[in-house]
């Protein structure tokens, strides 16, 4: 059972919605807080006050998150400038949104193809504790074994009822994708354009309340995180969007074609 997950509820517990077992969300198993403000182009995607996605600041205007993350019902915004997303910390910035894009496709087969733009109401001011995050200049494959470090707000442990106050990052490595479908018996089938990555202990992961976050190989922004199934399972590992050419164009021409400033 593939899950996507998405942290919270007006309880503040995690919303668990099923739509062919879709969860929304991610959570960071086996991390390690950051240092605050090291991360400036870490967005919370939330409805009220309450996280249910991460995302990333790819322009001054333009956050990159996962496509499942508009399933939820309500009014949403997004936190720039965040550490410990439980205080009223100086730096941070919430911001309405102006519209979003989902990747064509998407809504008939959201294992595949999640990924989406959001575009904020405004231009957002950078900074030091508030910046973006570069794309990769081509779409290139990562191979099995590499480490990256993946990063979020979600739970620290498998179904946990409330999300981490503070940013998190664990490192987790790439796995290869014929042992991941192994993993996975084809649902979902990871395709050139996704990747998995994990921990061969089951210690570090993204699950609940990370979907939309980014994963980070060799200094490079390469994915965003998409789904799993359960929180540290060795073989379950988390399953990502690879930011491949065809999403890096379809991300390009997105951005240009709806460059107008809202004023």
């Amino acid at each position: 059972m593939f899950a996507y997950q998405i942290g919270i509820t007006a309880t503040i517990a995690f919303l668990y919605l099923s739509a062919d077992c879709l969860d929304i969300g991610s959570e960071i198993i086996g991390g390690k807080d950051v240092k605050p403000n090291s991360r400036p182009w870490m967005a919370s995607i939330q409805i009220g006050n309450f996280h249910i996605c991460g995302g990333v600041l790819i322009k001054d205007q333009w956050v990159l998150t996962a496509a499942h993350c508009s399933r939820l019902k309500g009014e949403k915004t997004v936190v720039l400038g965040a550490h410990n997303l439980k205080k009223e910390e100086k730096s941070q910035e919430r911001l309405k949104i102006e519209k979003t894009f989902i990747y064509p496709g998407s809504d008939k087969d959201p294992k595949l193809k999640d990924i989406m733009l959001i575009k904020l109401k405004r231009k957002v001011k950078l900074n030091k504790k508030i910046s973006t995050l570069s794309l990769p200049k081509s779409g290139k494959d990562i191979k099995p074994g590499v480490k990256c470090k993946v990063a979020g707000w979600g739970a620290t442990v498998n179904k946990a009822p409330k999300g981490s106050d503070t940013l998190k990052e664990a490192e987790v490595i790439v796995i290869d994708r014929k042992v991941c479908n192994k993993y996975y018996s084809g649902n979902p089938n990871i395709t050139k354009d996704m990747l998995c990555a994990g921990d061969k202990k089951g210690k570090k992961d993204a699950c609940s309340g990370d979907s939309g976050g980014p994963l980070i190989c060799k200094n490079t922004f390469t994915a965003i995180v998409s789904g799993g199934n359960n929180c540290g399972d060795p073989e379950k590992p988390g399953v990502y969007t690879l930011l491949s050419d065809k999403y890096l164009t379809w991300i390009s021409k997105t951005i240009q074609e709806n460059a107008n400033i809202t004023k």
